[in-house]
């Protein structure tokens, strides 16, 4: 079954699975196999004024809707392209007082649309949204009472002179949004600021080693004529090559994660029982949870004890990140790590967890040169366990391409650089923002490689020279948040 632009993809069921995608064509690295806009789509209520409700991208100046006062736009471009979904959540904004939290707008922004187009298929739809999974039966006490406050808080919004809908079928689209609402991000990709529906990705199955891998993209308003400009949307591409027939899958969840681990998070937000080959068979759980081997092979009750310290000093760091307490995060990482390091093999989880947040947390407090050689160790465990192609590898790889430019260390930083540009060409694609702002650090520091080459005390002259005259880039202040998952779910 194929529908305006889908042509390359089908939907077909499988057993156990319910409905998934099929590839028509063969795909490589890289392609896109579909692009989607959103059916309805809201900024988190946490970033509702920094955040343009059309793009979804992070603005510094933003023009506020003149008669709700709640919405807000990059310029009269977004404005404008917003008008058709804004236009009855601006007015029953302005009746009810305020704007409703981000579920019910999302409700509310649906089922406009069903009220303007029907619920049957929408153009370039697959699916149409009345077929999409809900798992209402599945939602435990505290899920339901959750759904009927909603159900109660979006008949308090919705206006009385719109079309009314039945209690069973708001519920179903509650549930929808629940289980398949996807993650929105800022222009950078590294930050969620809300979230989507999009019925043709929900159709992909999930998988911890996909196939596929989905990149959001906020579009492009900026050309001056607007038969040049781009819709915010989707984009699944693929990871591997894909043969026709070979079915599409994305992954819900981060894989760094042991597999008992991974399945837990998927049956409780999903609903399901992952049976991928990497679940059933607990592919790299060994590497997740190495230890040292050799003669100084730790006992298992020494093993048990440093994960338990491990847990306890991750708890530990959580609170003072929240409190904004970096110097106290790397001392209890430096304490960690070296009860961590006799112990725990290269591709512990638990290790390179410390790794990762000691040498973000360092490189926001400029001691580049620790942070640059905890982000090595980081990159050379995530390397032996992540999919060559994976997303979050691509960006962590660049961060610790980054901080070894600004540690002074140009050959590894440049190596760093052009093997996270490969794969973000591949997750990313050549135009999204991130890549492009990568593919100039690349020209930067091949420069920079080749100046070092010619002459080492030179080039570092000229670099001191170049960071006393130009402050150098302070690196962004550490987040508490993990990178976007795919889907996002109310906790």
């Amino acid at each position: 079954m194929t529908k305006g632009g889908m042509e390359s993809v089908e939907v077909f069921t499988t057993e156990g699975k319910g409905r998934g995608l099929k590839a028509q064509k063969e795909f490589l690295p890289g392609d896109v196999i579909f692009a989607e806009p959103a059916y309805a789509a809201v900024v988190f209520d946490s970033l509702t004024h920094v955040i343009c409700h059309t793009c979804f991208k992070r603005q510094e100046r933003l023009h506020r809707c003149g008669q709700c006062k709640f919405a807000y736009y990059c310029d009269r471009t977004c404005q404008r392209a917003a008008w058709l979904n804004h236009k009855n959540e601006c007015s029953a904004i302005k009746r009810h007082g305020k704007a409703p939290t981000e579920n019910i707008r999302l409700a509310a922004r649906i089922l406009w649309k069903i009220e303007r187009e029907g619920s049957g298929l929408s153009e370039g739809c697959l699916v149409s949204i009345d077929e999409l999974q809900n798992h209402v039966d599945s939602f435990g006490e505290e899920e339901k009472k959750e759904l009927r406050m909603d159900v109660e808080s979006f008949l308090e919004f919705w206006p009385p002179h719109c079309q009314q809908f039945g209690m069973q079928f708001i519920s179903h689209i509650f549930g929808v949004i629940s289980c398949n609402g996807f993650t929105l991000s800022d222009q950078r990709g590294l930050q969620a600021v809300g979230v989507g529906i999009f019925p043709n990705l929900c159709q992909a199955n999930h998988d911890c080693w996909p196939n596929c891998t989905v990149v959001f993209n906020n579009g492009n308003h900026e050309a001056v004529r607007s038969m040049f400009h781009t819709q915010m949307r989707i984009e699944l591409r693929a990871l591997n090559k894909i043969s026709p027939g070979d079915e599409l899958t994305v992954s819900y969840v981060d894989f760094l994660n042991l597999s008992e681990e991974r399945r837990k998070q998927l049956k409780k937000q999903y609903y399901f029982d992952c049976t991928c080959e990497h679940c059933k068979k607990q592919l790299k759980d060994d590497l997740m949870l190495a230890v040292k081997t050799g003669e100084s092979k730790p006992s298992a009750d020494t093993v048990k004890e440093v994960i338990q310290l491990s847990k306890d000093t991750l708890e530990k760091i959580n609170k003072a990140r929240m409190e904004g307490h970096y110097h106290e995060v790397v001392k209890l990482c430096r304490d960690c790590l070296t009860k961590q390091e006799p112990v725990l093999g290269d591709t512990n989880i638990y290790l390179l967890r410390i790794l990762s947040i000691a040498s973000e947390v360092l490189s926001y407090l400029q001691m580049f040169e620790e942070a640059a050689d905890y982000a090595k160790r980081m990159v050379d465990g995530y390397l032996k366990i992540y999919h060559p192609n994976n997303a979050q590898l691509g960006m962590a790889v660049m961060r610790a391409g980054v901080t070894h430019w600004h540690a002074g260390l140009i050959e590894a930083g440049h190596g760093l650089i052009c093997k996270a540009y490969a794969i973000l060409l591949i997750t990313h694609g050549p135009s999204h923002p991130i890549t492009k702002d990568l593919e100039v650090m690349r020209v930067q520091t091949e420069m920079e490689l080749r100046m070092f080459q010619q002459n080492e005390f030179m080039y570092y002259k000229m670099r001191e020279a170049a960071l006393k005259n130009q402050k150098i880039q302070v690196m962004p202040e550490p987040s508490n948040e993990n990178a976007p998952s795919l889907f996002h779910k109310k906790e």
